[in-house]
């Protein structure tokens, strides 16, 4: 392991992922691998993200990988927004059981950045892989986003 940047959730953010600010947020904690170029979590989900049986819901299974995925855009300090994500569900993930997350980025074409994440146990078995596809925007992106809202 190299260098690392701790990600701890931001007071300010409402991100229902890495948020502080967020009531009913999951409040993420990850960590940024700068010699490695890797994005890195290891925390329990909780029982408040149970699905069937007792296991992580997908959804939430889904958010996990995305954050991992989206947190990668800060080693480039790039803003960039997911545009398409797979998951594929390997094993039932435990909500009662610590699980590490690690995402890294594949490739880049133009402002598109094609990048990988998977969830293991703390036996390093596979337990869900995603996909994505996140694109660069401007800084005004958000900004836009809601003056157009707000016009509708």
């Amino acid at each position: 392991m190299g260098r690392i940047l701790k990600l701890d959730p931001n007071p300010a953010n409402r991100c229902f992922g890495c948020g502080a600010a967020n009531p009913a947020g999951m409040k993420l904690p990850f960590e940024l691998d700068l010699d490695d170029r890797r994005t890195r979590g290891r925390f329990a989900l909780g029982a408040n993200y149970a699905g069937g049986g007792g296991f992580a819901h997908g959804g939430i299974i889904a958010v996990v990988l995305d954050e991992a995925l989206g947190k990668l855009s800060k080693l480039t300090g790039e803003r960039a927004v997911t545009a398409e994500m797979s998951v594929e569900y390997k094993k039932p993930v435990a909500i009662d059981q610590e699980i590490v997350v690690e995402g890294w980025q594949e490739e880049e074409q133009g402002r598109n950045r094609f990048r990988t994440a998977e969830i293991r146990d703390l036996q390093g078995k596979l337990l869900a892989r995603g996909k994505g596809r996140f694109e660069v925007v401007g800084e005004t992106h958000f900004a836009d986003a809601t003056t157009q809202k707000q016009v509708s």
